[in-house]
């Protein structure tokens, strides 16, 4: 399993690099997976970095689409990144809501069939603006929800509200898509933590996605340009026409193993199982609205909520 990388070798990578990423915070020492921020050697942070910055350019002269999505309401977290969102019944005056991956917790990786709900939490992210400026703190007050099972997903509430925000940092807050994804739509994974936009296209959906312990449900699965790296965990992954977050960003298959850690494998209706090295994933989100109601407030036994309950 991946685990967060310490502020130093990230700093040596960096200067090695010579095109900085966003500098991460000092990492939380609680276990990561999936896409959170990788343990490689500091070489391989340094070829992430460099082509991480190649292929950006590269996206951003040839992918005129792009320019319609920027960083504005992503975060960074310590290992992870993550966004500011908004479901189409929320209000200015609600406790903001920031979203990211159940294994990004600094509580840990919750284990299969294991629900995190209301727990109290003082973690900060850094608000990005529309370039990936870092242009403020944000602070939690709790963990509203976080689980790794059936999807990978994880909300903080925060001590400040959207209009809160809006006021301080003139930045909104990214809304929550109500409807299934569709194959083929031109996405864009934004990743706080890097301050990268990856670029593709829906490839299709896995009817299961195994990883280790753990199994997803109906699983947004990327074209391969966006070939999402480690500290990418918890990014949304945005509908380019709409501006609207469609799925979060969490995994991929690295190695070309069969549904290990870091290497999950499709499963289909019939238990056939596929392994796509080199391809990454979601986790779709459009029923989570169902669960919170008024003043963002989690309800799990709300009528179409269908997040796993502890």
């Amino acid at each position: 399993m991946r685990k967060p990388l310490g502020a130093a070798l990230l700093a040596l990578a960096i200067a090695g690099a010579g095109a900085a990423p966003a500098v991460a915070a000092p990492v939380d020492s609680a276990a990561s997976f999936g896409k959170s921020v990788d343990t490689g050697s500091v070489t391989s942070v340094v070829n992430d970095t460099v082509a991480s910055t190649a292929d950006t350019l590269g996206q951003v002269l040839n992918s005129p689409k792009v320019q319609a999505v920027n960083f504005a309401g992503t975060v960074a977290l310590s290992n992870c990144s993550g966004s500011v969102v908004r479901f189409p019944d929320s209000e200015g005056n609600d406790p903001a809501l920031v979203m990211t991956n159940g294994h990004c917790l600094e509580t840990g990786m919750p284990g299969p069939g294991a629900v995190v709900v209301d727990r109290a939490s003082s973690r900060t992210f850094s608000l990005l603006n529309a370039s990936g400026s870092r242009v403020g703190t944000l602070r939690a007050s709790k963990i509203a929800y976080g689980t790794m099972t059936d999807t990978d997903v994880a909300f903080y509430q925060l001590t400040t509200t959207y209009a809160q925000i809006k006021s301080s940092y003139n930045i909104n807050p990214l809304t929550v898509a109500d409807t299934h994804p569709v194959k083929g739509t031109a996405i864009t994974v934004a990743s706080g933590y890097w301050k990268r936009l990856y670029n593709c296209n829906i490839d299709g959906f896995a009817y299961r996605l195994k990883e280790g312990d753990w199994t997803f449900k109906d699983s947004v699965r990327y074209t391969s340009a966006c070939n999402t790296i480690g500290g990418t965990s918890g990014s949304p992954v945005i509908d380019q026409a709409t501006n609207q977050v469609v799925a979060v960003n969490n995994t991929g298959n690295e190695d070309g193993e069969r549904c290990t850690v870091n290497n999950p494998c499709e499963v289909d209706e019939s238990g056939n199982v596929t392994v796509r090295q080199g391809i990454n994933y979601a986790q779709e989100i459009y029923q989570i609205h169902a669960c919170f109601g008024v003043d963002n407030k989690l309800d799990l036994s709300a009528s179409g909520c269908v997040l796993p309950k502890p």
